[in-house]
């Protein structure tokens, strides 16, 4: 069991709320609004700021999203959240909406008797599961 002094030490690259603030307000400045108004938003001109999943969501992907990356043969080791847009043929409520989505990333699994695995580093490429996507999007900078 984990001591209680374990479970309070910040993880690396953790940044402060000062800083995430700094980051969303520059996110706002610098996105170039010119992209977003050439689409018509339904019910909406706000850009999607962020999206949100719940942690029960997040852990039952990243449950089936290992499992399904060692049945494709790849150790999953991360994931990569990726922006997108659904564009003029999206469902209804999401036509032309900003959303981002998940991957799972890692190497292929290689035997411990390769020899290949002598001359090259292992690679957090994106592994060809499923996406989890469909988190609620909300047009609000952080904090909310």
């Amino acid at each position: 069991m984990p001591s209680v002094a374990a479970e309070n030490v910040v993880p690396k690259d953790t940044i402060s709320v000062a800083q995430a603030k700094i980051l969303s307000n520059n996110w706002e400045q610098r996105n170039p609004v010119e992209v977003d108004s050439l689409f018509e938003v339904e019910g909406s001109r706000k850009k999607t700021r962020s999206v949100w999943w719940s942690l029960k969501e997040l852990n039952e992907y990243l449950t089936y999203a290992e499992a399904e990356s060692s049945t494709l043969g790849y150790k999953m080791t991360g994931v990569r959240v990726y922006l997108g847009n659904y564009g003029k043929n999206g469902k209804p409520g999401k036509k032309n909406r900003n959303t981002m989505f998940i991957v799972p990333t890692g190497p292929k699994s290689t035997s411990k008797a390769s020899s290949l695995n002598l001359f090259l580093p292992p690679s957090d490429g994106d592994i060809p599961a499923p996406p989890l996507n469909e988190g609620q999007g909300n047009s609000n900078g952080y904090p909310q």
